[in-house]
């Protein structure tokens, strides 16, 4: 049995399978993504989503499904299913669905009488190219499968319309068609391991619906242009393999590389290769540039979330190779002491305070696993030296560190730390000033920094910053700490603190230089655990608040006002971990393993098989945003590496 399966009951209930959605991408940013039942749901959703460097270099719907009918004497039983304005679901082919399984790909099984056939995808690890195999299981009769490609040829981020501008040409090619909607665009190319008979017959497919874009608050409907079918005969035992592609392949190898590219796969068949797989699926290579992608579907590269996701995603791994391809490419990019948080070229932004800081973050994790402090130095040091020195005399949104030794950051209208979330122009979580995560984070950095200086005997490093931690640790207490709250305010001015209670205080206890004694460091980990800990990460905003929202839920503006204001993000359980088991050491091993199992749950639901963007702070703690997302991933296999380590060393 498949480690994810789902059976009849559970295909056939709709509020069951569409909120669960399939995601197998390439490493090189383009991805498939549906739900279980293969019903879109999203305007992300496609089978064949591509970048497309001469439109806009972003990702494209291409293929957005393929059409079934199997035909038996004469007798059409339509296996798809799409959804369209007032809850209407045509054809209803679901009630055909008997079982899903998901190792070592996914895989449907239907059943329509004594007819029996089986649906597989994969996707290719370094084509722009999806596989799907049919097989006919059980049959008295020789059935034909007429297959009908729906293109999109739009961004996913949003929908097509009826046109006339559409190119309805196609091109022959050996078993199978290409065809090229718009100019600019590549053209998809569709092809069977045995021969198939094209009709071209082009239409347009009116009004489907896409729900959860629905439910979001967003434009929801869309228009799709089929340029024909395919029809295929096959008979019992019999198998084809078809590729959809940006690029003509010889037919004859299709079954092969079906089978070669299983053979690539480390199979699903348990929580640890699940999420191993989810995060291989992070770590993309385009335009000869190593990324991490912050998550499916919509996300593209974020710098802080880079950072924050490379430990987890290679070093327990020691894919060391990998790590360096990733920071040197943003380094790359590194300006005025900052790097892009958001975006590339002319459309880049550098609006983080804290992406820097979580730079020598994800070095520091690399120099622990690899105790090669005096390369690490050679390596970074010049770059290390650059943002100190950006931060010392200031740069840009008012980065600056002050004669206190704190790093303020701040201005107008902007969302500078990771709650960035902003509505009406209006961050939601206001933090200009001291932040505190943020300093923790500078505290840690300058200490480390000094290490790696020491360990390569670089004097005049040491001369200049030497002096400094002594200072931002009395300044980090004196600004932050309350003896009678027993917590850290979250930010602070010079005329004001603020004492929300939230996850941001654990990084002050989580870094490896804590400006904390241990007295401090336990009141702080029991207040995050009594509050904020839930069974899918922390809590961003404590329910007592007045502020508190429970669900993610609506459309934007609900949302984004939901973001950081209670719900659960589990990439802050990889904080949490650190911090509890380095104030508990032994004694919170038991504790840390059921907040990591816990998470085994979240695998046969939302986006199967990997972890979410976020979670309603209110139980049962309903997964929500991206299906998943890179820092949850990464820092979930990086509690499992420090639960490892401890045990290893019983």
């Amino acid at each position: 049995m498949s480690y994810i399966h789902f059976d009849k009951t559970q295909l056939i209930n709709l509020k069951f399978s569409l909120d669960r959605e399939l995601l197998r991408t390439n490493r090189a940013g383009s991805y498939a993504s549906t739900t279980i039942i293969t019903t879109n749901t999203r305007k992300y959703h496609g089978l064949l989503v591509a970048p497309q460097p001469l439109i806009d270099d972003d990702n494209h719907v291409l293929l957005s499904s393929i059409d079934e009918t199997v035909i038996d004497n004469n007798f059409e039983f339509h296996t798809s299913m799409r959804m369209y304005p007032g809850g209407i679901y045509e054809p209803k082919g679901h009630k055909y669905l008997r079982e899903f399984f998901s190792d070592p790909n996914p895989k449907l099984v239907y059943r329509m009488g004594n007819i029996v056939f089986t649906k597989e995808y994969i996707f290719a690890m370094n084509e722009d190219r999806i596989f799907i195999k049919y097989k006919l299981e059980e049959s008295v009769n020789t059935v034909t499968f007429r297959l009908k490609p729906f293109l999109a040829y739009r961004n996913v981020h949003s929908l097509v319309k009826v046109n006339t501008w559409v190119d309805t040409k196609y091109k022959e090619v050996k078993n199978g068609i290409s065809w090229q909607m718009y100019k600019g665009y590549s053209k998809v190319t569709m092809q069977f391991s045995k021969p198939a008979v094209y009709t071209h017959v082009p239409d347009w497919y009116y009004n489907i619906q896409y729900i959860r874009e629905l439910e979001r608050g967003y434009e929801s409907t869309e228009d799709l242009y089929v340029p024909g079918y395919f029809d295929v005969k096959l008979k019992k035992g019999e198998s084809i393999v078809i590729s959809v592609a940006l690029e003509e392949k010889n037919p004859e190898t299709l079954t092969s590389q079906w089978a070669s590219e299983v053979k690539k796969r480390t199979p699903r068949d348990s929580f640890e290769n699940c999420l191993t797989n989810a995060g291989d699926e992070f770590i993309i290579k385009y335009n000869k540039k190593t990324e991490v992608v912050a998550g499916y579907p919509w996300f593209g590269r974020w710098g802080r979330d880079t950072f924050i996701a490379l430990p987890g995603l290679t070093l327990p791994q020691k894919d060391y190779k990998q790590f360096k391809s990733v920071t040197d490419t943003l380094i790359n990019e590194l300006s005025d002491g900052l790097f892009p948080n958001v975006g590339h070229g002319k459309d880049v932004s550098f609006h983080s305070v804290d992406t820097s800081l979580w730079f020598f973050w994800a070095i520091q994790q690399l120099s622990i696993r690899q105790q090669k402090k005096a390369i690490i130095w050679k390596d970074y040091g010049t770059v290390i030296k650059d943002i100190l020195r950006h931060l010392k005399q200031g740069t840009h949104f008012n980065i600056k560190i002050h004669e206190n030794g704190l790093v303020w950051a701040g201005e107008p209208g902007q969302a500078l730390t990771w709650m960035d979330a902003i509505v009406s122009g209006k961050p939601v979580t206001p933090r200009t000033g001291y932040a505190v995560e943020v300093n923790a984070l500078w505290y840690n950095a300058l200490m480390f920094s000094l290490e790696l200086a020491e360990a390569a005997e670089d004097n005049d490093f040491i001369a200049e910053w030497g002096s400094l931690p002594e200072l931002v640790q009395t300044s980090f207490i004196d600004t932050f700490w309350s003896n009678e709250k027993g917590y850290l305010a979250d930010f602070a001015t010079k005329e004001s603190k603020n004492w929300d209670v939230r996850p941001n205080m654990i990084f002050a206890v989580s870094m490896h230089y804590s400006p904390l004694n241990n007295q401090m460091a336990k009141s702080i980990v029991n207040i995050v655990k009594n509050d904020l800990l839930t069974t899918r990460g922390l809590r961003s905003l404590s329910p007592k608040s007045n502020d508190y929202k429970g669900e993610y839920r609506g459309n934007p503006n609900n949302r984004d006002m939901a973001y950081h204001q209670g719900s659960v993000w589990a990439w802050l359980a990889g904080a949490f971990a650190e911090a509890y088991l380095k104030v508990y050491g032994k004694s919170g091993i038991e504790t840390i393993e059921n907040l990591y199992r816990g998470f085994e749950e979240v695998m046969s639901e939302a986006g199967i098989g990997t972890i979410s963007e976020v979670y309603d702070g209110d139980p049962p703690h309903k997964a929500a945003g991206a299906i998943s997302q890179a820092w949850s991933v990464a820092e979930i296999l990086r509690i499992k590496f420090m639960l490892d380590q401890l045990n290893e060393s019983n």
